[in-house]
């Protein structure tokens, strides 16, 4: 059965558009996962460890009948294979993969947790996924009233209106 997901990307080190290109890239190589749809790319503060260089942000959507444990694996692949490093939490990164939503999937368990805990604290996330679906709700309410929480609403910035 295929579902649709929601995946966040982010770069903040080296050629961060090139970053997210590849990423991109690679998950649509991924055999039964299509990306169908691309937010526009967002510069962005960095969030908790703040001595480092902006991020680009976006999300994709994307349709698969892979289980959240096999898109976390592949995701952790690419993320390898782009040379990511996991030195500080929350520190510098070539390239972040996160599955924010995996259909109306409620998952906890200490590697992954689906929707994404931060997710609706995080405008750098919320407004690249409006982008997507300005219709999506969560817990009963708009986007657009998680975005207007969010204390980092107005440092996201439109970078690209697309990766390419």
């Amino acid at each position: 059965m295929e579902v649709e997901a929601y995946i966040a990307l982010g770069s903040n080190m080296g050629n961060r558009l090139e970053n997210i290109k590849s990423a991109i890239k690679a998950v649509g190589e991924i055999e039964n996962i299509r990306v169908i749809k691309l937010s526009k790319v967002y510069e962005t503060a960095p969030v908790g460890y703040v001595k480092q260089g902006k991020f680009l942000n976006m999300v994709i959507k994307i349709k698969t009948c892979l289980s959240p444990w096999a898109l976390l694996e592949n995701f952790q692949n690419i993320e390898i294979m782009l040379k990511r490093k996991r030195l500080i939490h929350w520190g510098p990164r070539t390239i972040d993969l996160d599955i924010l939503t995996y259909d109306d999937l409620v998952l906890s368990h200490p590697k992954l947790i689906i929707p994404h805990p931060e997710m609706l604290k995080r405008a750098f996330v919320l407004i690249p996924l409006r982008d997507i679906d300005p219709n999506i709700r969560f817990n009963g309410m708009e986007i657009d009233y998680y975005i207007n929480n969010c204390s980092d609403r107005h440092t996201v910035i439109l970078y690209k209106t697309t990766p390419d």
